[in-house]
C-alpha cells in the first residue's frame, strides 16, 4: 500500500500489484507442485491449461518447454498470469489450497511468459495460410484468442480494431497497475508474428458493413466486439456534471498514460470527493484508479452486503488496502445537485435516507452490447437484452450463415479467460465450417 496520495499519484504508470518471480523464486515455487495424478488445478482452469505439465518442466529449469506447453491452450499467458481470477480457478483447485498454501500458478504463468519475451525462446511452427480466410471484428481477449488459434491452423486471419492499435479491453478497460499496457503490446505482437493481419481505426458499422465484408472473399466472420455500451443509473438528477461511466474513466486515464490526451481531459482531479456505484472488478478497478488519479476520498456504495460482491476477492482486498471505503446496502435514489453540477447522492443505507456527500460519481452498473454492426447487417438476431443468438452446431455461428460470434457480445460479461474459453470453442465451429464450405466449393 502507497503511504499517500501522491504517491498513489505518481506511480500510476509504473506500479504493479504482484511482484514477479524471480528465476530462483519461480523454480523454487514450481517445485512445490505435487503433480497430482487428477489434477484439481487442470479442472478449475476455464481452458483447461495443461498446469501440472508447464510448472514440472520449469521446475527441472526447461523454459523453452514450459512455454511451449503453455503455447498450445493458451495465446495470451502474459495477460492471464496478471488477471485471471486464479482464487476462484486453477489457485482455488490446488488440492495445496486445503492448507491454505496453492501453488502460485498465476505468478508462474506470468514468468514462463515474461521470461520467453525477454530471452525470445520461442516461436510456433507456422502453417501455410492455405486453408480459408477468416474475419475477426474486435481485438480484446476473445478476438485475439480466434485470431491466434486459426492463423496456427492454416488459416489467413484480418482482425478488424476500431481503435488505433489492438488490444480491446485489455489495452483501454484494465488499469496500468493490474495490466502494463507493454504486456498487451507484448502479447498482440506474438500473435501478429503468426501471421495475422490487423487493419486499425476502422469501425465496422460505420466505415465497412459486414457484407462488404465478405465481399473481399473471406469464408467466414467472427464477431468479437463485447458490450461496448455502458448501463446508466435512471434516477433524477442523471443531468448533473460529475456523472461518469467507469469505463470511460478507465479509457481515458489508459490515454493519457500513454499520452494521447491531456490531464485535463481525465475527469477525476485532484482532491476530488469519489462515488462509485456498483461492486465489480470495474467498480473496483475504478476506484482504485481513481485514488491514483490524486482523488482525495472513494467510496464504493453497493445495494447488497460484501459476501455478494462480483469482484474477485483479490480486487477487493485490493481496493481496501488502497484505502478505497465501502457502504454495503445503500441503494441510490437521487443525483444531488447544485448550479448543474454533483454534490452528492441520495440514498437509502440500511434502511435510512441519508445524502452522501461527492462531486465525482463513477457508474459501473454493467454493459451491453452495441447495434452498430446488428444495424447494418440483414439476419443477425439478437436477444431481448441485445445479446447475439449464436447457434451449437456449428458452434458459435449466428443466424446468418458464416458469421460466427463470442465472448461479451454473446454472453454476459464475464472474465478474460471465460472469453478464450467460449473462443476456443467458437474456433472448432469455424473450422469445421469453412472446412465444409471448401469441400462443397470443389
Amino acid at each position: 500500500m502507497m503511504d499517500t496520495q501522491n504517491e498513489l499519484h505518481n506511480n500510476v504508470e509504473q506500479e504493479t500489484d504482484s511482484t514477479p518471480y524471480t528465476m530462483l523464486e519461480a523454480i523454487t515455487e514450481a517445485k512445490r507442485c505435487l503433480n497430482c495424478k487428477k489434477p484439481m488445478c487442470k479442472t478449475g482452469c476455464p481452458i483447461e491449461n495443461d498446469i501440472p505439465d508447464f510448472i514440472n518442466q520449469l521446475s527441472k529449469g526447461n523454459l523453452g518447454e514450459a512455454r511451449a506447453i503453455l503455447a498450445k491452450k493458451t495465446n495470451l499467458p502474459a495477460v492471464c498470469g496478471r488477471v485471471c481470477p486464479h482464487e476462484k480457478q486453477c489457485e482455488g483447485h490446488c488440492i495445496m489450497n486445503k492448507k491454505g498454501a496453492p501453488i502460485r500458478i498465476g505468478k508462474i504463468e506470468q514468468f514462463i511468459a515474461d521470461f520467453d519475451a525477454d530471452m525470445n525462446l520461442t516461436r510456433e511452427n507456422i502453417p501455410p495460410k492455405t486453408r480459408g480466410k477468416v474475419a475477426v471484428i474486435g481485438s480484446g481477449p476473445a478476438g485475439l484468442t480466434v485470431a491466434g488459434d486459426l492463423a496456427l491452423q492454416g488459416f489467413s486471419v484480418v482482425v478488424y480494431e476500431s481503435e488505433n492499435e489492438p488490444g480491446g479491453i485489455l489495452l483501454y478497460g484494465i488499469p496500468q497497475f493490474r495490466l502494463p499496457k507493454d504486456v498487451v503490446r507484448r502479447e498482440t505482437k506474438r500473435i501478429e508474428e503468426l501471421g495475422v493481419h490487423f487493419i486499425n481505426n476502422c469501425i465496422v458499422g460505420q466505415d465497412i458493413t459486414i457484407d462488404q465484408i465478405f465481399e473481399r472473399g473471406f469464408d467466414a466472420i467472427f464477431i468479437g466486439t463485447g458490450t461496448a455500451l455502458a448501463r446508466e443509473l435512471n434516477i433524477p438528477g442523471k443531468e448533473f456534471a460529475g456523472v461518469i461511466q467507469s469505463n470511460y474513466f478507465l479509457r481515458m486515464v489508459s490515454m493519457y498514460n500513454d499520452g494521447k490526451i491531456n490531464r485535463q481531459e481525465v475527469s477525476i482531479k485532484d482532491g476530488d470527493n469519489v462515488l462509485v456505484i456498483g461492486a465489480g472488478n470495474v467498480a473496483m478497478d475504478a476506484s482504485r484508479t481513481a485514488l491514483r488519479m490524486g482523488a482525495k476520498n472513494v467510496t464504493v456504495l453497493y445495494r447488497s452486503t460484501p459476501d455478494t460482491i462480483t469482484a474477485s476477492q483479490i480486487e477487493y482486498e485490493g481496493a481496501v488496502s488502497d484505502g478505497v471505503k465501502f457502504m454495503w446496502e445503500t441503494t441510490p435514489i437521487e443525483y444531488v445537485g447544485k448550479d448543474g453540477k454533483i454534490i452528492g447522492l441520495k440514498a437509502n443505507s440500511y434502511g435510512s435516507e441519508v445524502i452522501i456527500p461527492g462531486n465525482k460519481i463513477l457508474l459501473a452498473i454493467g454493459s451491453k452490447p452495441a447495434k452498430r454492426i446488428i444495424s447494418t447487417t440483414q439476419g443477425i438476431d439478437v436477444n431481448e437484452a441485445g445479446y447475439v443468438i449464436t447457434k451449437e452446431r456449428p458452434y458459435g455461428m449466428t443466424t446468418l450463415k458464416g458469421v460466427f460470434a463470442g465472448g461479451d457480445v454473446v454472453h454476459q460479461p464475464a472474465t478474460v479467460v471465460l472469453a478464450m474459453k467460449e473462443a476456443k470453442k467458437v474456433v472448432a465451429g469455424i473450422s469445421a465450417y469453412v472446412d465444409a464450405k471448401k469441400l462443397l466449393e470443389e
